[in-house]
């Protein structure tokens, strides 16, 4: 019912605080972050962003490190949820709870009420809530006044994706620790042709990681081109 992941062997292998890459703009949020997984009576936080900012990647980062420091950890992904208020109110009492997607509960009056109600008692009980939404506690769309009214209390921070010249940066750094070389020419084509969203492409290049050794062939434009049509590496 809570989808909640309480196995470390569980958790997404990329997603921990290593791999998260501040960027020019959002160091404030990774430190306060940080310290609410591993000190507890930190400022809640209220993490918001568009898509590709990093939210759910904190929030599991976060998670991990919190439950490695041995604190009960419970990590809710409102948007896949069927029943929001019932697992709200199914996570009430846990120590520690990141909260993700919180713009699927509003307007969604049993939702709105149990997540009032679970905000309170966890504070009341000395417990750690994060939370992180598309957009801020005042435009997120929640009705409940008294609801937004605590939300807004969090300490807030506006995550803002990496730009072309940063994700590049990331990728020729992954790329140097398995030992390949990316050239200007082979991002210039990636970047004009592909997902420029960091996980998508982070994932492409464990691929053509593979790929590459497999056919024993540098990672060239034409390599490149073949494999993302998907017919072998290309001439």
């Amino acid at each position: 019912m809570t989808a909640q992941l309480p196995l470390a062997l569980r958790w997404p292998r990329r997603q921990r605080f290593e791999h998260f890459h501040a960027g020019a703009h959002n160091a404030a949020a990774l430190a306060a972050i940080e310290a609410l997984a591993e000190r507890p009576g930190a400022p809640w936080v209220y993490l918001h962003g568009p898509l590709g900012s990093g939210r759910s990647h904190l929030l599991l980062a976060a998670a991990q490190a919190a439950a490695e420091a041995g604190r009960r950890v419970q990590y809710l992904p409102l948007a896949t949820l069927a029943d929001r208020a019932a697992a709200l109110r199914g996570v009430a009492g846990s120590e520690w709870l990141a909260l993700d997607d919180l713009g699927a509960i509003a307007g969604q009056r049993e939702a709105e009420h149990a997540l009032f109600d679970l905000y309170n008692q966890t504070r009341a009980e000395g417990g750690t809530l994060l939370f992180a939404s598309l957009a801020g506690p005042a435009e997120s769309g929640i009705v409940l006044p008294d609801l937004r009214s605590r939300l807004g209390a969090c300490t807030q921070f506006a995550l803002r994706p990496l730009d072309d010249e940063e994700r590049r940066a990331v990728l020729r750094e992954r790329a140097r620790a398995r030992g390949i070389h990316l050239d200007d020419a082979v991002l210039d084509w990636l970047f004009a042709r592909y997902a420029r969203d960091l996980g998508a492409l982070l994932d492409l290049l464990d691929r053509l990681d593979q790929a590459s050794l497999a056919a024993r062939r540098r990672i060239t434009v034409p390599f490149l081109r073949g494999f993302l049509r998907g017919n072998g590496p290309g001439v």
